[in-house]
């Protein structure tokens, strides 16, 4: 008698975690449907085609000419600062995906370098910074929300994204790049 009650108690378990698994994938399917979505409504107002020219030194006073960077494998340039909450999230992944990938940061009105030197010490960041202290090189690409993440391959801007992104978000762009 009990042999049959845990039969369908079984049966029961796997058509729950199926439905459960269905209902994952519909709802991550919607999230990035819509982030997807909203990124392209904020990225009209982003430059879009060629690369604008991003040659100028880090912090640390290494050359910078993200064209000649990209022209062998794609980078990923974040623009960001020191004083954006969703930063602070995003930075980290960064950091992490700088470790393997070709990484230039834009530090976006963030301070003189000394400090944006002790911030990336303070949080042991590793990734190049250029610093934009009055937005210049912002204003020239567009961005207007931080962070905002461009993926260059050969010149050419393959990807845009703003606010929040995932490692995994980074890494399939500058794949797919």
């Amino acid at each position: 008698m009990d042999e049959p009650i845990k039969k369908k108690s079984a049966i029961k378990r796997r058509k729950g975690w199926l439905g459960w698994l269905k209902e994952a994938v519909i709802f991550i399917t919607i999230i990035v449907v819509v982030g997807w979505g909203a990124d392209l409504w904020r990225s009209q107002s982003i430059v879009s085609g060629q690369a604008p020219e991003l040659i100028s030194q880090s912090i640390v006073g290494n050359e910078v000419d993200l064209i000649a960077m990209s022209q062998d494998k794609p980078v990923l340039v974040y623009f960001w600062a020191t004083w954006c909450a969703v930063c602070s999230g995003v930075s980290p992944s960064v950091d992490f995906i700088a470790s393997n990938y070709q990484v230039v940061t834009v530090a976006l009105t963030s301070g003189k370098e000394a400090r944006i030197k002790q911030y990336m010490n303070a949080k042991e960041y590793n990734f190049t910074v250029v610093n934009d202290p009055k937005g210049e090189i912002s204003r020239s690409w567009g961005v207007s929300v931080t962070p905002t993440i461009f993926v260059i391959d050969k010149g050419e801007i393959t990807s845009v994204t703003t606010g929040f992104t995932s490692p995994i978000g980074m890494w399939l762009r500058l794949l797919l790049a």
